[in-house]
């Protein structure tokens, strides 16, 4: 009698295509791989958009300080700070920087010599090379 079957014996397991444990392992690490190296660099590309928020929220300060300065004859003082622009209307509430924190205000300005110095601490949140200022070509 004649074996009539549609596929012989030999394509059996050794023969059945797919894949292994060790290709899958090896593919699900290419993918965490790829992953993780596109998360680490979204924290520096939204590091970038906060830094330039800052510079424009200062630069956006300039407008209510000035119409503070036309009003009452000049820019408040240190000890006033930016609390006294906002208690003379020209600003409804204080501002914070990207990272929650005020905006740190001097009048008369060390770095603006006949003007105020506006600036943030950045992301770390002390005086550092990473500073956002209104002052252009100084470090502190």
């Amino acid at each position: 009698m004649q074996n009539n079957r549609i596929f012989p014996r030999t394509s059996s397991l050794r023969n059945r295509r797919g894949f292994t444990l060790m290709e899958i392992i090896i593919v699900i690490a290419l993918i965490a791989l790829i992953v993780g190296a596109g998360f680490s660099n979204l924290g520096g590309i939204f590091s970038d958009n906060q830094k330039k928020i800052a510079e424009t929220d200062i630069q956006a300060l300039e407008t209510p300080l000035f119409a503070y300065q036309v009003k009452h004859g000049a820019y408040p003082t240190t000890e006033e700070g930016l609390q006294a622009v906002v208690s003379s209307g020209e600003l409804k509430k204080l501002p914070e920087d990207p990272w929650k924190r005020p905006f740190n205000y001097r009048f008369p300005g060390e770095k603006n010599k006949g003007g105020y110095d506006l600036w943030s601490f950045g992301p770390d949140g002390v005086e550092s090379e990473d500073d956002i200022t209104n002052w252009a070509g100084a470090t502190k």
